[in-house]
């Protein structure tokens, strides 16, 4: 329990009980408050921080089943322990079916009270820190957060609010940087089996006997090393997801036994007889041609069919440029943050570098540009000083010189006027090349060159 005095709201309309409970309560651990009837609770409440309430049942204006259905009421969660008489444990079980932490009988013992006070703080601090997760967690893996207003990312959102609710194999393809593992990440933390583990594995980062083991654990002596019998990433993920990246990089043989897993939910260790049956959902991911690989004979055909029940295609970042203004100011506001530095905003000079940069790296670059030139930056401003070498012309870098800056307001509505006025004079003013490269439609770019006056 926190070291720090924890306050606690006794109510009770006994004098005498109340000032003995006060008594052996009041010390290093606890300060104790005092409230002589249920109706003064929310009052109480009102006026300063309580930790926890003991709570008598048998009270004369207001009694302990009422004061709870007041505190559901207003949805305050502080624990409640109740004080019951013996002969009314009956009411101290309805009182926990309100809500009550738990209950103790009189005479109280002092030693047991102090035992279901501590439980009923580390449950709240427990609950608490369940509640701060889940909150950093609907930040970071909700569907509402993941940035893309392009028709590509759209449609993506559509596929991934229908399929994260069920069991579907779902196969994510993109080129390296575009966020594969956060759309595995968030089709877990939106589904059913949010509760369960996540448990991710890179398989072009192992050798494939190292890969066997790592997917399906090994048994003591199996090979030279296994001292013990180890568990693998699919019994680790039970009940819950495995989400596969670079799967184009696996063996053939180790394909096999994926495709098992997939049909029949069991497999064997390594080095062992034993069948081992597991309920997961598996997510794959490969920056490869899957198809292509399908055809040359480098990767099975049922077994990609079988990870594509549900295919999902992240855009590279130069084909949703659209999106570039947005995801740079979300980068920007999470490191100026992370490095306590008050930037307002990116230069358009800066901005049109990052819009007309071809991003091989995609989101993953583009994040640690962001990164790098909040870190370098000392002004208001992301200036094009702040970008490295290879987003300017041969001539500037030979010149050692960037564009100079001069530091005006820049709105996300200005971003994406910049990003259409500079895709327009890249495209020589073709309109339709130009919704292409924005991956936008046609008739939309003509709505925003309308609201914007860029003709």
């Amino acid at each position: 329990m926190d070291k720090l005095r924890k306050n606690i709201l006794l109510v009770d309309d006994d004098d005498g009980h109340r000032t003995m409970l006060k008594v052996n309560l009041n010390g290093p651990d606890f300060k104790v408050f005092e409230a002589t009837d249920g109706d003064e609770v929310l009052p109480a409440l009102a006026k300063k921080q309580v930790d926890l309430i003991l709570l008598d049942l048998k009270m004369k204006r207001l009694d302990g089943l009422a004061t709870l259905t007041a505190l559901l009421r207003e949805n305050i969660s502080i624990p409640v322990i109740v004080i019951t008489a013996f002969s009314s444990v009956e009411s101290a079980v309805e009182a926990m079916k309100k809500g009550a932490f738990d209950y103790v009988t009189k005479p109280v013992d002092i030693d047991e009270l102090r035992l279901t006070i501590s439980r009923a703080l580390n449950f709240k601090t427990l609950s608490d820190e369940n509640k701060t997760l889940k909150k950093q967690l609907d930040t970071e893996y909700g569907f509402d957060n993941i940035i893309g207003k392009s028709p590509a990312m759209r449609e993506m959102f559509e596929t991934l609010n229908m399929v994260s609710p069920t069991d579907a194999t779902v196969l994510i393809t993109g080129e390296s940087g575009t966020g594969k593992e956060l759309i595995a990440h968030a089709l877990h933390h939106n589904s059913h089996r949010a509760s369960g583990p996540f448990v991710k594995l890179n398989c072009a980062a192992l050798h494939e006997n190292l890969l066997e083991s790592e997917l399906f654990g090994h048994e003591a002596g199996s090979f030279t090393g296994a001292d013990s019998r180890r568990k693998g990433r699919f019994e680790l993920a039970h009940t819950g997801t495995l989400f596969l990246d670079e799967i184009g990089d696996m063996s053939l043989a180790t394909q096999a036994k994926i495709l098992r897993v997939l049909q029949e939910g069991e497999f064997e260790r390594v080095g062992g007889s034993e069948t081992v049956g597991v309920d997961v959902r598996l997510l794959a991911a490969t920056h490869r041609n899957l198809e292509a690989m399908v055809e040359e004979g480098t990767f099975r055909q049922d077994l990609f069919f079988r990870l594509s029940v549900v295919p999902i295609h992240l855009p590279a970042l130069r084909e949703r440029s659209i999106d570039i203004p947005e995801l740079t100011t979300f980068f920007l506001h999470r490191y100026a943050e992370k490095n306590r530095k008050d930037i307002k905003g990116v230069h358009p000079e800066t901005l049109n570098l990052l819009i007309q940069y071809h991003w091989p790296g995609n989101i993953r670059e583009l994040e640690n540009t962001v990164e790098r030139a909040v870190i370098l930056c000392t002004g208001e401003q992301i200036t094009p000083h702040e970008l490295p070498p290879q987003f300017f012309s041969e001539e500037i870098r030979a010149g050692g010189t960037a564009k100079p800056a001069v530091h005006d307001e820049f709105t996300l509505r200005d971003m994406e006027r910049e990003v259409i006025r500079v895709t327009l004079d890249k495209t020589g003013h073709n309109k339709s090349l130009t919704a292409k490269k924005l991956g936008i439609a046609r008739q939309t770019l003509l709505n925003k060159i309308k609201e914007y006056k860029l003709e």
